[in-house]
């Protein structure tokens, strides 16, 4: 027979463990030690990668972004923490991170760049799941994710990209000249205006303003949760958005070429313009969230009976 004392016991860790409990991840602990070789194995093993990467960031524009890519991949796993789930050793971890080795032993083999940092990703997700098995990789997804714009665009898609980008830009930016009523004409990925030449190189195609307005984009969606079909929105409204700014930044250097000087010009396209577009990038996404904001409003269920009595009280 048990004790009233045995009762209150059992009852009260019942209670402890309902819907509030604190999750697994609050008592769970690091295993240091796994934590150790894991970092020590990444760095031996990536680098001379980590190494090309900061290179290519401190060399290249379009890819000057990638310093922030990685704290902000961190900013996303703190602000989950909470949803982090418990550390429980998976050894098939250990096949992923053998998987993203060997992507990168083929990357340097054939001198593949991206291969090689694409195996970051690879490591990454191997190492999650390493950690937690499947919730944990569900878990970080978004940061791992989010690592690809680190990682410069194949050589081939990037010139594919690139005159694309610039073919299209030199269309609308004409486009907008003439609507303004200047003298606009567009051959190939040239300007001519006036008696001036504006030439749409491929510096100019906005590869920077691309990927970083769908960084902005990603970081935004993890930032803030949206419905599924806001995500999908904001997602596919980046490459617009990323071609509306880059044309507006050809349009006022072409503007500028008309009515001032050819100096000023250029130190505008060169130097203020890529302060400004990424901020302007964001404005416009601020604007289409207000947008998908007041498009679509919450509403609570009415009862039945509640109808029934407001009726009342009006009559």
């Amino acid at each position: 027979m048990n004790s009233p004392n045995r009762i209150r016991t059992d009852t009260a860790s019942k209670s402890t463990a309902g819907p509030h409990a604190a999750p697994p991840a609050a008592n769970a602990r690091f295993d240091w030690p796994v934590v150790a070789v894991l970092i020590a194995g990444f760095l031996w093993a990536y680098w001379p990668t980590l190494v090309s990467l900061v290179q290519i960031w401190d060399r290249e524009p379009d890819y000057s972004h990638g310093f922030l890519v990685i704290p902000l991949a961190g900013c996303f796993l703190w602000l989950n923490r909470e949803r982090r789930p418990g550390f429980r050793l998976h050894w098939i971890g250990l096949l992923v991170i053998a998987l993203s080795i060997g992507l990168r032993t083929v990357g340097i083999r054939f001198a593949i760049d991206s291969v090689d940092g694409y195996s970051i990703l690879a490591w990454a997700a191997g190492v999650a799941l390493l950690l937690g098995g499947g919730p944990m990789l569900r878990w970080a997804a978004p940061a791992i994710m989010f690592l690809f714009f680190m990682v410069p665009l194949p050589f081939r898609i990037e010139i594919l990209l690139s005159q694309q980008l610039q073919s299209v830009a030199t269309q609308i930016s004409c486009f907008v000249l003439q609507l303004l009523g200047q003298p606009a004409f567009a051959e190939n990925t040239t300007i001519l205006l006036g008696d001036q030449q504006l030439k749409v190189e491929q510096a100019c195609s906005g590869m920077r303003i691309f990927f970083g307005t769908f960084a902005l984009a990603f970081a935004y969606i993890i930032f803030v949760r949206r419905e599924l079909w806001e995500i999908v929105i904001l997602l596919l409204s980046a490459a617009p958005i990323a071609l509306i700014v880059n044309s507006l930044r050809i349009v006022a250097t072409g503007l500028l070429y008309q009515n001032y000087s050819g100096e000023m010009a250029r130190k505008f396209s060169h130097d203020i313009s890529g302060w400004v577009m990424i901020p302007l990038a964001a404005a416009l996404f601020g604007l289409l969230t207000l947008y998908l904001n007041r498009l679509v409003r919450e509403t609570s269920p009415l009862e039945l009976s509640e109808l029934v009595n407001r009726k009342r009280s009006e009559a």
